[in-house]
């Protein structure tokens, strides 16, 4: 029996956290009682789509995951393939839409920063960052604001943080201008001897705290990022993340640093969803519980409450399950380097994650039920096509524009093909991204061999990172990427 004592929520306050009617009822038959304020907090964010993938994964899962070189598919902090010679390579692509389209610069920034978390928690170097955007018509304003600021933001978080941002794609259409989407991919060299997984093992292991404070930005990002844009959205600006690349940097350093001792047992970006996301899956992706002290946590703001402690999406932070003994090793790695440190936790039997806060049990959910077993919608596939496509394909061959050796006739108009050529040329979408990827630094690491603009693809040298334990003869890998 738990100290914790609730109270129902109005439907208001249910929806204000992303769930609906019918998940809160499920929620209360799981817990066998009506949740906390905490508590609801946390399936909202963990229960989104963006966390959960409830509507898409079983579109998803259509995919083919396995293979003879695959090391890690699905279900990690990022994939992993065997490029022989000894070389593996890490790789993950994410968008960071909503929040690019509330605060562009932070949104597309921290978009970078969360992507590389993913690639280094594996235990791989980052050697490689790449971009793929839609904007509405560059004619707008607001387009011009979005697409300046995105850029900006991306160009600020990996020239900082010192990895290069080799290729990319853009392209401008009025259907983007309400929603901007901002994809974002990173690859990485494989550096420590064995893959670091984020299954939590070990009772009575302590789990560390690593990286920067906790404080109330990003409040509520993962369902943020789930709900439907509007004009109120706007409002959401705390719910945007702000990110340091040049701490991400140590923490880069830090981690690999502490990967190679031994003594981490598994390891968890706080991303979405923050401390409710990294306890929970750690805890479920292991098959134990997580106990974790709130009153431990480095904060950079006070009053804070459990729901904000828990909700918080402050970035540069991760989560480490540590052999019971080498603690102090890991944080004296981390203190190194300039890094908040601290033992928070402890692995339990039970698997459950129990949130403790001034002495009292702030929260506490099967780990399973947050993590694993979710939601999930099966939604109707149309029968035909919708309509507004289906008048686009509505044409035939005497239907299009009469035409000559010497040019075409548009709408009355005669125009030369050097005329249309120069026209398509002018087109934002096919014009010259020079002005893009001038911004990015993309020869830092002395790995970029074709650079933005030089052709179709980036290509980087896989150097191998550990100079005479890898094969000496590496191919270039090739990055598909517009200039």
């Amino acid at each position: 029996m738990t100290s914790i004592s609730s109270a129902p929520f109005s439907p208001e306050e249910i929806a204000d956290e992303g769930l609906k009617p019918e998940e809160y009822e499920e929620i209360v038959r799981r817990l066998g009682r009506h949740p906390n304020k905490a508590e609801l907090g946390m399936f909202g964010v963990m229960w989104s789509e963006h966390c959960c993938y409830k509507n898409s994964r079983p579109l998803l899962k259509q995919f083919p995951t396995t293979g003879q070189r695959i090391l890690v598919g699905p279900g990690e902090n990022a994939g992993v393939v065997d490029l022989d010679n000894g070389l593996q390579l890490a790789f993950k692509i994410e968008s960071h839409n909503h929040p690019s389209a509330i605060e562009p610069f932070q949104g597309a920034a921290t978009g970078v920063g969360g992507i590389l978390r993913d690639i280094f928690t594996m235990g791989a170097r980052p050697i490689a960052v790449l971009n793929s955007l839609r904007f509405g018509s560059l004619e707008d304003a607001k387009t011009q604001r979005l697409f300046s600021g995105v850029v900006a933001g991306i160009a600020h978080y990996g020239n900082s943080v010192g990895v290069p941002t080799v290729g990319g794609e853009v392209y401008f259409d009025p259907a983007y201008s309400d929603n901007p989407l901002v994809n974002v991919m990173a690859l990485g060299l494989m550096e420590t001897p064995e893959i670091v997984k984020s299954g939590a093992s070990g009772i009575g292991n302590p789990v560390l705290y690593v990286g920067s404070t906790t404080g109330r930005d990003g409040m509520g990002g993962a369902s943020f990022a789930s709900a439907e844009l509007s004009e109120e959205s706007m409002d959401d600006r705390p719910a945007v993340q702000v990110g340091d690349p040049f701490l991400e940097k140590s923490l880069i350093e830090a981690c690999l640093e502490a990967f190679k001792t031994g003594a981490v047992v598994a390891a968890q970006d706080m991303g979405a969803a923050g401390i409710t996301c990294s306890t929970s899956e750690m805890a479920a992706k292991g098959g134990v519980g997580i106990e974790f002290d709130l009153d431990k946590i480095p904060v950079r703001e006070t009053g804070m409450v459990p729901y904000e402690y828990l909700l918080s999406e402050s970035q540069e932070r991760m989560l480490f399950v540590a052999h019971k003994g080498r603690e102090q090793e890991l944080i004296d790695i981390f203190h190194r380097w300039g890094l908040q440190a601290v033992v928070a936790g402890t692995v339990i039997a039970e698997p459950t994650v129990r949130i403790l806060f001034q002495g009292e049990v702030a929260a506490e959910i099967p780990a399973r039920a947050l993590a694993e077993n979710t939601p999930l919608y099966h939604r109707e596939l149309l029968a035909e096509p919708p309509e507004y496509a289906q008048k686009a394909w509505e044409w035939t061959q005497t239907s299009l524009p009469t035409c000559t050796a010497a040019g075409i006739e548009i709408q009355g108009q005669f125009y030369t093909w050097s005329d249309i050529l120069l026209t398509l040329l002018d087109t934002p979408t096919v014009a010259s991204k020079h002005w893009v990827y001038r911004q990015y630094d993309h020869q830092v690491q002395n790995n970029t061999v074709l650079l933005p603009g030089g052709a179709d693809a980036a290509v980087v040298r896989l150097r191998p990172q550990e100079e005479g334990e890898r094969g000496n003869s590496v191919p270039p890998l090739g990055i598909r990427g517009q200039g």
